[in-house]
């Protein structure tokens, strides 16, 4: 459905997104996470059409967004950051005057119209100006903006910015319905967005992909961490030979102490027979625990660059570096 390849975005000598490449397919729902400068809103910005890459091609079924922009963007909704509007408008002017845009026929306006107020719950505010709403009414109308001409692809930056509780799962709700037939594609600082609708999470660092992974698989492989005093060399010619270890990853240093990640297939097990080896060596040991593996360490070891980075198949696209923390 769409395909990124080699995409480059720069900014004179800053480069915000740098050879980015992935695939994402039909009715997938996607989060893209990274912290702010990272590149998501650049590589959304672009998928749209919206801003034209420095290097590197966007397909979406096929059609080019540079030579087909029109043909593309007639098949997309989109969320923007801070979503603009148009504050003298009441929210119903402002639906129809989107419909009009998306030449959406006048016989088929006021039902595509209620439809979109119905989903993002909006009845209340039809007939009241933009100007009057609350931050969650911005946003919700900014949602039935992008979901009004029932767009293949949709693509929401921030979609429960400015939303109280009860609102968050609503819209969580409705772009699980909404993905039942469309792609999409959400950025979020908020993790729990991303655990909560999403099947797989792309994760920016510094404009680069660091990490794509299906979030069934974030925790499938978990390691053990053990910290020693002890050099790479060392560790791997002990610990590298014990049964049951696969891999040794020097993860980072704090002074002496260095912390090193074991792939095992039973860390629980094994646990007891690294603490007896290492003794038997006269090795000081200041840390052994198993790796903690959800979302929210993930993000945090492959945003700041500490999580050992290797290609572990997990990626969709040979080549990019892929965080395995």
């Amino acid at each position: 459905m769409i395909e990124v390849r080699e995409l480059c975005r720069s900014y004179g000598e800053l480069m915000a997104v740098d050879q980015v490449s992935f695939d994402i397919g039909r009715r997938e729902i996607v989060g893209l996470l990274g912290h702010n400068g990272a590149g998501k809103t650049t590589i959304m910005k672009m998928i749209t059409g919206f801003l034209e890459p420095s290097r590197g091609s966007i397909t979406i079924d096929g059609k080019d967004i540079i030579s087909d922009r029109r043909a593309v963007q007639r098949r997309l909704g989109y969320l923007p950051e801070n979503c603009p509007l148009y504050s003298e408008m009441t929210v119903v002017d402002h639906l129809d005057y989107q419909a009009a845009l998306h030449g959406i026929p006048l016989s088929q306006r006021a039902k595509a119209m209620r439809r979109a107020i119905e989903r993002t719950e909006l009845g209340a505010k039809v007939r009241a100006r933009v100007a009057t709403l609350s931050r969650g009414y911005r946003q919700r109308l900014g949602v039935a903006l992008a979901i009004l001409h029932e767009p293949d692809i949709l693509i929401l930056d921030e979609p429960t910015n400015g939303l109280d509780p009860s609102q968050i799962q609503h819209m969580r709700s409705l772009i699980r319905e909404l993905a039942g037939r469309a792609t999409v594609i959400i950025s979020t600082h908020i993790l729990q967005e991303v655990e909560a609708v999403c099947a797989r999470v792309l994760i920016m660092r510094a404009g680069r992909m660091a990490l794509d992974s299906k979030l069934g698989e974030i925790g499938a492989r978990p390691r053990l961490l053990v910290t020693l005093d002890r050099g790479p060399d060392e560790v791997r010619g002990l610990l590298g030979r014990m049964d049951g270890v696969t891999d040794v990853a020097h993860l980072n240093d704090d002074g002496m102490r260095r912390c090193y990640a074991l792939s095992v297939e039973d860390p629980a097990a094994l646990a007891p027979k690294v603490a007896h080896g290492v003794s038997a060596e006269g090795w000081a040991l200041y840390g052994l625990e198993q790796e903690r593996r959800d979302l929210e360490a993930l993000f945090g070891a492959v945003s700041s660059g500490t999580g050992g980075v290797v290609n572990d198949g997990s990626a969709a696209v040979a080549g990019q570096e892929v965080a395995h923390v």
